[in-house]
Protein backbone atom coordinates (compact mmCIF):
# COMPACT_ATOMS: atom_id res chain seq x y z
CA UNK A 1 0.00 0.00 0.00
CA UNK A 2 2.87 2.32 0.90
CA UNK A 3 4.58 1.74 -2.45
CA UNK A 4 1.30 2.31 -4.26
CA UNK A 5 0.83 5.68 -2.53
CA UNK A 6 4.47 6.57 -3.18
CA UNK A 7 4.07 5.72 -6.88
CA UNK A 8 0.92 7.83 -7.09
CA UNK A 9 2.68 10.76 -5.44
CA UNK A 10 5.67 10.51 -7.77
CA UNK A 11 3.36 10.26 -10.78
CA UNK A 12 1.47 13.38 -9.67
CA UNK A 13 4.75 15.24 -9.16
CA UNK A 14 5.91 14.22 -12.63
CA UNK A 15 2.66 15.51 -14.17
CA UNK A 16 3.08 18.84 -12.37
CA UNK A 17 6.69 19.18 -13.54
CA UNK A 18 5.80 18.32 -17.15
CA UNK A 19 2.86 20.73 -17.07
CA UNK A 20 5.04 23.52 -15.69
CA UNK A 21 7.63 22.89 -18.39
CA UNK A 22 4.94 23.07 -21.07
CA UNK A 23 3.66 26.36 -19.65
CA UNK A 24 7.21 27.74 -19.60
CA UNK A 25 7.69 26.88 -23.27
CA UNK A 26 4.46 28.64 -24.14
CA UNK A 27 5.51 31.76 -22.30
CA UNK A 28 8.54 32.06 -24.56
CA UNK A 29 8.96 31.79 -28.32
CA UNK A 30 7.14 28.59 -29.33
CA UNK A 31 8.24 27.07 -32.62
CA UNK A 32 5.96 24.05 -33.02
CA UNK A 33 2.63 22.72 -31.81
CA UNK A 34 0.39 19.77 -32.58
CA UNK A 35 -2.83 19.71 -34.57
CA UNK A 36 -5.20 16.99 -33.39
CA UNK A 37 -6.38 15.74 -36.79
CA UNK A 38 -8.88 13.13 -35.61
CA UNK A 39 -10.62 15.56 -33.26
CA UNK A 40 -10.76 18.32 -35.87
CA UNK A 41 -14.10 18.35 -37.66
CA UNK A 42 -15.15 19.96 -40.92
CA UNK A 43 -16.48 22.86 -38.86
CA UNK A 44 -12.91 23.91 -37.98
CA UNK A 45 -12.79 22.61 -34.40
CA UNK A 46 -10.15 20.56 -32.66
CA UNK A 47 -11.22 21.34 -29.11
CA UNK A 48 -7.61 21.96 -28.03
CA UNK A 49 -7.07 25.59 -27.19
CA UNK A 50 -6.23 25.75 -23.49
CA UNK A 51 -2.48 26.18 -23.93
CA UNK A 52 -2.44 27.32 -27.55
CA UNK A 53 -3.09 31.02 -26.97
CA UNK A 54 0.26 32.62 -26.27
CA UNK A 55 1.43 36.21 -25.94
CA UNK A 56 5.10 37.09 -25.70
CA UNK A 57 7.75 39.72 -26.48
CA UNK A 58 6.28 42.87 -25.04
CA UNK A 59 3.15 41.62 -23.27
CA UNK A 60 1.60 44.54 -21.46
CA UNK A 61 -1.63 45.37 -19.76
CA UNK A 62 -3.34 48.75 -19.71
CA UNK A 63 -4.05 49.80 -16.15
CA UNK A 64 -7.45 50.91 -14.97
CA UNK A 65 -9.49 48.10 -16.50
CA UNK A 66 -11.60 46.45 -13.86
CA UNK A 67 -14.47 44.03 -14.05
CA UNK A 68 -17.88 45.43 -13.31
CA UNK A 69 -20.14 43.27 -11.16
CA UNK A 70 -23.11 44.81 -12.95
CA UNK A 71 -22.03 43.36 -16.28
CA UNK A 72 -24.69 41.03 -17.58
CA UNK A 73 -23.27 38.04 -19.39
CA UNK A 74 -25.05 35.30 -21.30
CA UNK A 75 -23.74 32.17 -22.93
CA UNK A 76 -22.37 32.25 -26.46
CA UNK A 77 -23.57 29.36 -28.63
CA UNK A 78 -22.86 28.03 -32.09
CA UNK A 79 -25.40 28.24 -34.85
CA UNK A 80 -25.06 24.48 -35.35
CA UNK A 81 -26.85 24.04 -32.03
CA UNK A 82 -30.04 25.20 -33.77
CA UNK A 83 -31.70 22.19 -35.32
CA UNK A 84 -34.19 24.28 -37.28
CA UNK A 85 -31.48 25.79 -39.52
CA UNK A 86 -29.47 22.65 -40.31
CA UNK A 87 -31.32 22.16 -43.59
CA UNK A 88 -29.83 25.39 -44.97
CA UNK A 89 -26.20 24.32 -44.86
CA UNK A 90 -24.35 25.19 -48.04
CA UNK A 91 -21.16 23.73 -49.39
CA UNK A 92 -17.68 24.76 -48.42
CA UNK A 93 -17.00 26.22 -51.86
CA UNK A 94 -20.11 28.41 -51.64
CA UNK A 95 -18.92 29.84 -48.34
CA UNK A 96 -15.48 30.54 -49.73
CA UNK A 97 -16.92 32.22 -52.84
CA UNK A 98 -19.05 34.42 -50.63
CA UNK A 99 -16.00 35.21 -48.52
CA UNK A 100 -14.09 36.29 -51.63
CA UNK A 101 -16.96 38.59 -52.58
CA UNK A 102 -16.99 40.03 -49.06
CA UNK A 103 -13.30 40.84 -49.32
CA UNK A 104 -13.70 42.43 -52.75
CA UNK A 105 -16.51 44.58 -51.36
CA UNK A 106 -14.40 45.75 -48.41
CA UNK A 107 -11.59 46.64 -50.77
CA UNK A 108 -13.96 48.74 -52.91
CA UNK A 109 -15.49 50.45 -49.88
CA UNK A 110 -12.16 51.27 -48.29
CA UNK A 111 -10.61 52.50 -51.52
CA UNK A 112 -13.37 55.09 -51.86
CA UNK A 113 -13.51 56.04 -48.18
CA UNK A 114 -16.56 56.95 -46.14
CA UNK A 115 -17.96 60.05 -44.40
CA UNK A 116 -16.81 60.77 -40.89
CA UNK A 117 -18.86 59.45 -38.00
CA UNK A 118 -21.31 61.71 -36.15
CA UNK A 119 -21.15 61.51 -32.37
CA UNK A 120 -24.38 60.68 -30.60
CA UNK A 121 -24.61 60.30 -26.82
CA UNK A 122 -28.41 60.22 -26.39
CA UNK A 123 -28.57 56.58 -25.44
CA UNK A 124 -27.72 55.68 -21.84
CA UNK A 125 -27.59 52.00 -20.93
CA UNK A 126 -25.93 49.71 -18.41
CA UNK A 127 -23.50 46.93 -19.25
CA UNK A 128 -25.21 43.99 -20.90
CA UNK A 129 -24.59 40.98 -23.10
CA UNK A 130 -26.20 38.47 -25.40
CA UNK A 131 -25.65 35.04 -26.92
CA UNK A 132 -23.55 34.67 -30.06
CA UNK A 133 -23.72 31.65 -32.37
CA UNK A 134 -21.98 30.64 -35.57
CA UNK A 135 -23.82 31.13 -38.85
CA UNK A 136 -21.92 28.37 -40.62
CA UNK A 137 -24.85 25.98 -40.76
CA UNK A 138 -26.98 28.64 -42.44
CA UNK A 139 -24.53 28.89 -45.30
CA UNK A 140 -22.54 31.86 -44.04
CA UNK A 141 -19.43 32.56 -42.03
CA UNK A 142 -21.08 35.12 -39.79
CA UNK A 143 -22.13 34.84 -36.18
CA UNK A 144 -25.56 35.47 -34.71
CA UNK A 145 -27.06 37.05 -31.59
CA UNK A 146 -30.48 36.61 -30.03
CA UNK A 147 -32.20 39.96 -29.47
CA UNK A 148 -35.71 41.00 -28.53
CA UNK A 149 -37.30 43.49 -30.93
CA UNK A 150 -40.25 45.70 -30.00
CA UNK A 151 -42.63 45.91 -27.04
CA UNK A 152 -43.36 43.26 -25.98
CA UNK A 153 -40.03 41.88 -27.29
CA UNK A 154 -40.07 39.33 -30.10
CA UNK A 155 -36.85 37.33 -30.05
CA UNK A 156 -34.94 37.36 -33.32
CA UNK A 157 -31.61 35.96 -34.53
CA UNK A 158 -29.43 38.71 -36.03
CA UNK A 159 -26.09 38.57 -37.82
CA UNK A 160 -23.33 40.54 -36.08
CA UNK A 161 -21.03 42.50 -38.38
CA UNK A 162 -18.15 44.63 -37.14
CA UNK A 163 -17.88 46.21 -40.59
CA UNK A 164 -21.48 47.49 -40.86
CA UNK A 165 -23.26 50.46 -39.38
CA UNK A 166 -26.94 49.66 -39.84
CA UNK A 167 -29.25 47.69 -37.55
CA UNK A 168 -32.18 46.16 -39.42
CA UNK A 169 -34.75 43.37 -39.28
CA UNK A 170 -37.21 41.95 -41.80
CA UNK A 171 -40.65 43.48 -41.30
CA UNK A 172 -44.23 42.82 -42.27
CA UNK A 173 -45.66 43.45 -44.74
CA UNK A 174 -43.00 41.71 -46.80
CA UNK A 175 -42.78 42.60 -50.47
CA UNK A 176 -39.92 40.12 -50.61
CA UNK A 177 -38.40 38.33 -47.63
CA UNK A 178 -35.98 35.43 -47.36
CA UNK A 179 -36.52 32.51 -44.98
CA UNK A 180 -35.75 33.15 -41.32
CA UNK A 181 -35.93 30.99 -38.21
CA UNK A 182 -38.37 33.15 -36.25
CA UNK A 183 -41.66 34.73 -37.36
CA UNK A 184 -41.11 37.96 -39.31
CA UNK A 185 -41.39 41.01 -37.07
CA UNK A 186 -44.71 42.84 -37.30
CA UNK A 187 -44.47 46.55 -36.31
CA UNK A 188 -48.22 46.60 -35.70
CA UNK A 189 -47.69 44.32 -32.70
CA UNK A 190 -45.17 46.63 -31.03
CA UNK A 191 -46.26 49.57 -28.87
CA UNK A 192 -42.79 51.16 -29.08
CA UNK A 193 -42.41 51.23 -32.87
CA UNK A 194 -42.20 54.78 -34.25
CA UNK A 195 -41.47 55.70 -37.86
CA UNK A 196 -38.79 58.29 -38.59
CA UNK A 197 -39.70 61.37 -40.63
CA UNK A 198 -37.73 62.40 -43.71
CA UNK A 199 -36.48 65.64 -42.20
CA UNK A 200 -35.17 64.16 -38.94
CA UNK A 201 -31.52 64.23 -37.90
CA UNK A 202 -31.51 60.43 -37.76
CA UNK A 203 -32.60 60.20 -41.39
CA UNK A 204 -29.92 62.70 -42.41
CA UNK A 205 -27.20 60.40 -41.04
CA UNK A 206 -28.04 57.66 -43.54
CA UNK A 207 -26.08 57.56 -46.79
CA UNK A 208 -28.77 56.10 -49.04
CA UNK A 209 -32.11 57.58 -48.07
CA UNK A 210 -35.37 58.48 -49.70
CA UNK A 211 -38.82 59.60 -48.72
CA UNK A 212 -42.17 57.88 -48.99
CA UNK A 213 -45.34 59.44 -47.54
CA UNK A 214 -43.20 61.49 -45.19
CA UNK A 215 -41.31 58.46 -43.87
CA UNK A 216 -37.55 58.02 -44.10
CA UNK A 217 -36.58 55.16 -46.37
CA UNK A 218 -33.25 53.32 -46.34
CA UNK A 219 -31.45 50.96 -48.67
CA UNK A 220 -28.35 48.88 -47.97
CA UNK A 221 -26.60 46.64 -50.49
CA UNK A 222 -23.91 44.08 -49.66
CA UNK A 223 -21.13 42.81 -51.89
CA UNK A 224 -22.57 39.32 -52.30
CA UNK A 225 -25.74 40.67 -53.90
CA UNK A 226 -27.69 40.73 -50.64
CA UNK A 227 -29.71 43.83 -49.86
CA UNK A 228 -32.36 45.27 -47.57
CA UNK A 229 -34.83 48.07 -48.30
CA UNK A 230 -37.53 49.59 -46.14
CA UNK A 231 -38.34 52.35 -43.70
CA UNK A 232 -36.32 53.70 -40.79
CA UNK A 233 -37.86 53.56 -37.33
CA UNK A 234 -37.10 54.01 -33.65
CA UNK A 235 -37.68 50.83 -31.69
CA UNK A 236 -36.92 49.18 -28.35
CA UNK A 237 -34.36 46.38 -28.39
CA UNK A 238 -33.96 43.95 -25.51
CA UNK A 239 -30.48 42.49 -25.05
CA UNK A 240 -30.37 39.99 -22.25
CA UNK A 241 -32.40 41.64 -19.51
CA UNK A 242 -31.66 45.20 -20.63
CA UNK A 243 -34.17 47.26 -22.63
CA UNK A 244 -32.73 49.94 -24.91
CA UNK A 245 -35.28 52.43 -26.18
CA UNK A 246 -35.28 54.52 -29.34
CA UNK A 247 -32.70 52.57 -31.31
CA UNK A 248 -32.77 53.54 -34.98
CA UNK A 249 -33.39 50.36 -36.98
CA UNK A 250 -34.24 49.56 -40.54
CA UNK A 251 -37.60 47.88 -40.99
CA UNK A 252 -36.91 45.86 -44.12
CA UNK A 253 -39.87 45.10 -46.39
CA UNK A 254 -37.76 44.00 -49.38
CA UNK A 255 -34.79 41.81 -48.52
CA UNK A 256 -32.68 39.23 -50.27
CA UNK A 257 -29.42 37.45 -49.63
CA UNK A 258 -27.31 35.12 -47.55
CA UNK A 259 -28.93 35.92 -44.20
CA UNK A 260 -31.00 32.72 -44.17
CA UNK A 261 -31.94 31.82 -40.61
CA UNK A 262 -31.37 35.32 -39.23
CA UNK A 263 -33.99 38.05 -39.09
CA UNK A 264 -31.55 40.83 -39.91
CA UNK A 265 -28.22 42.38 -39.01
CA UNK A 266 -26.72 44.06 -35.95
CA UNK A 267 -24.06 46.50 -37.14
CA UNK A 268 -21.17 46.80 -34.68
CA UNK A 269 -19.01 49.16 -36.74
CA UNK A 270 -17.55 52.44 -35.55
CA UNK A 271 -20.04 54.75 -37.31
CA UNK A 272 -22.80 56.76 -35.65
CA UNK A 273 -25.65 54.58 -36.94
CA UNK A 274 -24.20 51.28 -35.73
CA UNK A 275 -25.47 49.70 -32.54
CA UNK A 276 -22.23 50.74 -30.81
CA UNK A 277 -22.47 54.29 -32.18
CA UNK A 278 -26.07 54.72 -31.06
CA UNK A 279 -25.31 53.58 -27.52
CA UNK A 280 -23.06 56.61 -27.28
CA UNK A 281 -21.05 57.78 -24.29
CA UNK A 282 -22.48 55.37 -21.74
CA UNK A 283 -20.60 52.39 -23.16
CA UNK A 284 -17.69 54.44 -24.51
CA UNK A 285 -17.59 52.22 -27.57
CA UNK A 286 -16.67 49.32 -25.28
CA UNK A 287 -17.67 45.79 -26.17
CA UNK A 288 -16.18 42.33 -26.06
CA UNK A 289 -16.85 39.12 -27.94
CA UNK A 290 -15.59 35.57 -28.12
CA UNK A 291 -16.32 33.72 -31.37
CA UNK A 292 -16.67 30.21 -30.04
CA UNK A 293 -15.08 27.48 -32.15
CA UNK A 294 -17.57 25.95 -34.55
CA UNK A 295 -18.87 22.48 -33.93
CA UNK A 296 -18.29 22.50 -30.17
CA UNK A 297 -20.51 22.71 -27.13
CA UNK A 298 -18.43 25.60 -25.82
CA UNK A 299 -19.96 28.90 -24.83
CA UNK A 300 -18.93 32.54 -25.03
CA UNK A 301 -20.60 35.95 -25.11
CA UNK A 302 -21.01 39.31 -26.75
CA UNK A 303 -20.87 41.95 -24.01
CA UNK A 304 -21.40 45.70 -24.03
CA UNK A 305 -20.24 48.38 -21.59
CA UNK A 306 -16.99 49.21 -19.84
CA UNK A 307 -17.56 46.36 -17.44
CA UNK A 308 -17.01 44.04 -20.39
CA UNK A 309 -13.33 45.04 -20.61
CA UNK A 310 -11.43 42.17 -18.97
CA UNK A 311 -8.61 42.29 -16.48
CA UNK A 312 -5.49 40.57 -17.80
CA UNK A 313 -6.04 41.20 -21.50
CA UNK A 314 -3.16 42.17 -23.77
CA UNK A 315 -3.96 45.54 -25.32
CA UNK A 316 -2.75 47.10 -28.55
CA UNK A 317 -3.62 50.44 -30.12
CA UNK A 318 -6.74 50.78 -32.22
CA UNK A 319 -6.05 52.79 -35.38
CA UNK A 320 -8.67 55.17 -36.74
CA UNK A 321 -9.13 55.76 -40.44
CA UNK A 322 -11.10 59.01 -40.95
CA UNK A 323 -12.01 57.83 -44.46
CA UNK A 324 -13.55 54.62 -43.11
CA UNK A 325 -14.73 55.17 -39.51
CA UNK A 326 -16.84 52.01 -39.54
CA UNK A 327 -13.83 49.69 -39.56
CA UNK A 328 -11.51 48.63 -36.76
CA UNK A 329 -7.87 48.91 -37.82
CA UNK A 330 -4.96 47.48 -35.85
CA UNK A 331 -1.21 47.88 -36.11
CA UNK A 332 0.30 44.69 -37.48
CA UNK A 333 4.07 44.82 -37.85
CA UNK A 334 4.71 41.34 -39.18
CA UNK A 335 3.90 37.64 -39.23
CA UNK A 336 5.88 34.69 -37.97
CA UNK A 337 6.15 30.97 -38.76
CA UNK A 338 7.83 28.52 -36.41
CA UNK A 339 8.91 31.29 -34.06
CA UNK A 340 10.76 33.13 -36.84
CA UNK A 341 9.56 36.42 -38.29
CA UNK A 342 8.84 36.24 -42.02
CA UNK A 343 10.81 38.71 -44.14
CA UNK A 344 8.06 41.21 -45.00
CA UNK A 345 8.56 45.01 -44.83
CA UNK A 346 6.59 46.50 -41.92
CA UNK A 347 5.14 49.20 -44.18
CA UNK A 348 3.28 46.44 -46.02
CA UNK A 349 0.68 46.48 -43.23
CA UNK A 350 0.60 50.21 -42.51
CA UNK A 351 -2.37 52.48 -43.15
CA UNK A 352 -1.43 55.16 -45.67
CA UNK A 353 -2.15 58.88 -45.41
CA UNK A 354 -4.77 58.38 -48.12
CA UNK A 355 -6.70 55.88 -45.98
CA UNK A 356 -5.67 52.82 -48.01
CA UNK A 357 -3.98 49.54 -47.02
CA UNK A 358 -3.76 48.85 -43.29
CA UNK A 359 -5.13 45.88 -41.32
CA UNK A 360 -8.84 45.51 -40.49
CA UNK A 361 -10.38 43.11 -37.98
CA UNK A 362 -13.65 41.85 -39.43
CA UNK A 363 -16.19 39.37 -38.05
CA UNK A 364 -17.87 39.09 -41.45
CA UNK A 365 -14.79 37.80 -43.29
CA UNK A 366 -13.88 34.17 -42.58
CA UNK A 367 -10.34 33.83 -43.95
CA UNK A 368 -7.47 36.20 -43.16
CA UNK A 369 -6.01 38.03 -46.17
CA UNK A 370 -2.55 39.49 -46.64
CA UNK A 371 -1.25 41.52 -49.61
CA UNK A 372 -0.02 39.06 -52.24
CA UNK A 373 3.73 39.56 -51.69
CA UNK A 374 3.34 39.14 -47.92
CA UNK A 375 1.10 36.11 -48.36
CA UNK A 376 3.56 34.39 -50.70
CA UNK A 377 6.45 34.94 -48.27
CA UNK A 378 4.33 33.65 -45.39
CA UNK A 379 3.07 30.63 -47.34
CA UNK A 380 6.53 29.68 -48.58
CA UNK A 381 7.90 29.84 -45.04
CA UNK A 382 5.08 27.59 -43.82
CA UNK A 383 5.48 25.03 -46.61
CA UNK A 384 9.25 24.93 -46.08
CA UNK A 385 8.64 23.88 -42.47
CA UNK A 386 5.96 21.31 -43.36
CA UNK A 387 7.84 19.47 -46.12
CA UNK A 388 7.40 16.22 -44.18
CA UNK A 389 3.60 16.35 -44.55
CA UNK A 390 1.91 14.91 -47.67
CA UNK A 391 0.54 17.66 -49.90
CA UNK A 392 -2.91 17.77 -51.49
CA UNK A 393 -4.26 19.83 -54.41
CA UNK A 394 -5.54 23.32 -53.65
CA UNK A 395 -9.17 23.74 -52.68
CA UNK A 396 -11.30 26.78 -53.51
CA UNK A 397 -9.36 29.93 -52.46
CA UNK A 398 -6.66 27.87 -50.70
CA UNK A 399 -3.46 26.96 -52.53
CA UNK A 400 -1.67 25.21 -49.64
CA UNK A 401 -3.34 21.97 -48.57
CA UNK A 402 -2.31 18.68 -46.99
CA UNK A 403 -3.57 15.10 -47.09
CA UNK A 404 -3.80 14.18 -43.41
CA UNK A 405 -6.04 11.17 -43.87
CA UNK A 406 -4.92 8.46 -41.45
CA UNK A 407 -3.05 10.82 -39.11
CA UNK A 408 -3.98 11.06 -35.44
CA UNK A 409 -2.07 14.32 -34.96
CA UNK A 410 0.63 16.24 -36.80
CA UNK A 411 3.46 18.51 -35.69
CA UNK A 412 3.17 21.90 -37.37
CA UNK A 413 5.01 25.22 -37.04
CA UNK A 414 3.36 27.97 -35.05
CA UNK A 415 1.81 30.99 -36.76
CA UNK A 416 2.15 34.34 -35.00
CA UNK A 417 1.04 37.95 -35.42
CA UNK A 418 3.62 40.59 -34.45
CA UNK A 419 1.82 43.76 -33.39
CA UNK A 420 3.28 47.26 -33.68
CA UNK A 421 2.86 47.87 -29.93
CA UNK A 422 5.09 44.90 -29.10
CA UNK A 423 2.95 41.85 -28.24
CA UNK A 424 3.09 38.67 -30.30
CA UNK A 425 -0.04 36.53 -30.62
CA UNK A 426 0.55 32.86 -31.41
CA UNK A 427 -2.56 31.22 -32.85
CA UNK A 428 -3.96 27.80 -31.95
CA UNK A 429 -3.21 25.27 -34.71
CA UNK A 430 -6.92 24.84 -35.52
CA UNK A 431 -7.05 28.59 -36.31
CA UNK A 432 -4.80 28.23 -39.34
CA UNK A 433 -5.05 24.60 -40.55
CA UNK A 434 -8.68 23.78 -41.25
CA UNK A 435 -10.45 20.73 -42.71
CA UNK A 436 -12.14 21.37 -46.07
CA UNK A 437 -13.72 17.98 -46.70
CA UNK A 438 -14.49 14.72 -44.96
CA UNK A 439 -11.48 12.97 -46.45
CA UNK A 440 -8.70 14.40 -44.32
CA UNK A 441 -7.76 17.38 -46.50
CA UNK A 442 -6.56 20.33 -44.42
CA UNK A 443 -5.65 23.74 -45.84
CA UNK A 444 -3.73 26.76 -44.63
CA UNK A 445 -6.57 29.19 -43.86
CA UNK A 446 -5.01 32.32 -45.35
CA UNK A 447 -5.31 33.86 -48.79
CA UNK A 448 -3.83 36.72 -50.83
CA UNK A 449 -5.64 40.06 -50.84
CA UNK A 450 -6.59 41.64 -54.17
CA UNK A 451 -5.15 44.92 -52.89
CA UNK A 452 -2.88 46.32 -50.17
CA UNK A 453 -5.60 45.77 -47.56
CA UNK A 454 -5.08 43.07 -44.91
CA UNK A 455 -8.04 41.52 -43.08
CA UNK A 456 -7.98 39.44 -39.90
CA UNK A 457 -10.90 37.05 -40.41
CA UNK A 458 -13.12 35.24 -37.95
CA UNK A 459 -11.41 31.83 -38.32
CA UNK A 460 -8.25 33.35 -36.88
CA UNK A 461 -10.29 35.11 -34.15
CA UNK A 462 -12.13 32.00 -32.98
CA UNK A 463 -11.77 30.98 -29.35
CA UNK A 464 -10.00 34.21 -28.34
CA UNK A 465 -11.73 36.88 -26.27
CA UNK A 466 -11.51 40.15 -28.19
CA UNK A 467 -12.38 43.51 -26.62
CA UNK A 468 -12.72 47.01 -28.05
CA UNK A 469 -12.26 50.15 -25.96
CA UNK A 470 -13.33 52.80 -28.43
CA UNK A 471 -13.10 55.68 -25.95
CA UNK A 472 -9.40 55.09 -25.23
CA UNK A 473 -8.47 53.58 -28.59
CA UNK A 474 -7.44 50.03 -27.69
CA UNK A 475 -8.27 46.50 -28.77
CA UNK A 476 -7.55 43.66 -26.36
CA UNK A 477 -6.87 39.94 -26.77
CA UNK A 478 -7.65 37.39 -24.04
CA UNK A 479 -7.23 36.47 -21.30
CA UNK A 480 -10.30 34.26 -21.62
CA UNK A 481 -10.84 31.50 -24.15
CA UNK A 482 -14.08 30.01 -25.41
Amino acid sequence: MFFKQLFSSLLFLLVVIVGAAAAARLSSSTKFQYLNVKATKLDFNDGQILHALNFSDGHRQVSGYKSDNNTFKLNLLHRDKLSHVHGHRRGFNDRMKRDAIRVATLVRRLSHGAPAAVKDSRYKVANFATDVISGMEAGSGEYFVRIGVGSPPRNQYMVIDSGSDIVWVQCKPCSRCYQQSDPVFDPADSSSFAGVSCGSDVCDRLENTGCNAGRCRYEVSYGDGSYTKGTLALETLTVGQVMIRDVAIGCGHTNQGMFIGAAGLLGLGGGSMSFIGQLGGQTGGAFSYCLVSRGTGSTGALEFGRGALPVGATWISLIRNPRAPSFYYIGLAGIGVGGVRVSVPEETFQLTEYGTNGVVMDTGTAVTRFPTAAYVAFRDSFTAQTSNLPRAPGVSIFDTCYDLNGFESVRVPTVSFYFSDGPVLTLPARNFLIPVDGGGTFCLAFAPSPSGLSIIGNIQQEGIQISFDGANGFVGFGPNIC
